[in-house]
């Protein structure tokens, strides 16, 4: 007995790329699109900015697990003002230069959503996604931003 299995086949397949997709999207508060980056399910993101005070980089790193937006990851270069680990929250590790990784954070983002004010000049807050890196702060300065994970199948 021979089946055709080609229409189910397909329908699996645009099921499982549909679900497996994302983009993160980056809005003003009147809805105006800032950035929009492709982040298929299992691919990461950090968002990026200079200390106001030290000026060294940090950085928050996320993951697309399933459509959701999870942070799993940060780097702290020193201990300077607004920056610490919180104790259950990951684990802290020396990164070998004087700073820290918080790793394994394994946090949801409420909504797969958060709303970010970007630093003007030097803070230079972006978004970075594999070979692409975006400034919000030149985009839209001190702007109230949503950073949004969609497309995601629940």
């Amino acid at each position: 007995m021979r089946r055709n299995l080609g229409g189910g086949l397909l329908a699996l397949l645009l099921l499982a790329t549909t679900a497996a997709s994302g983009d993160l999207v980056v809005t003003r508060e009147d809805g105006a699109e800032i950035a929009r980056l492709a982040v298929p399910d299992g691919d990461g993101w950090c968002v990026l900015w200079h200390h106001s005070v030290q000026g060294f980089e940090v950085s928050d790193c996320y993951e697309n697990r399933g459509g959701h937006m999870v942070l799993v990851r940060s780097h702290l270069p020193d201990f300077a003002a607004g920056l610490d680990h919180i104790p259950g929250r990951g684990r802290q590790v020396s990164d070998g230069q004087g700073g820290y990784w918080i790793l394994d954070i394994d946090e949801p983002v409420p909504g797969d959503a958060y709303v970010l004010r970007p630093g003007r000049g030097a803070v230079d807050h972006r978004l970075r996604v594999g070979e692409t890196t975006v400034s919000l702060s030149q985009a839209a300065p001190r702007a109230r931003l949503r950073i949004e994970l969609t497309g995601s199948e629940d």
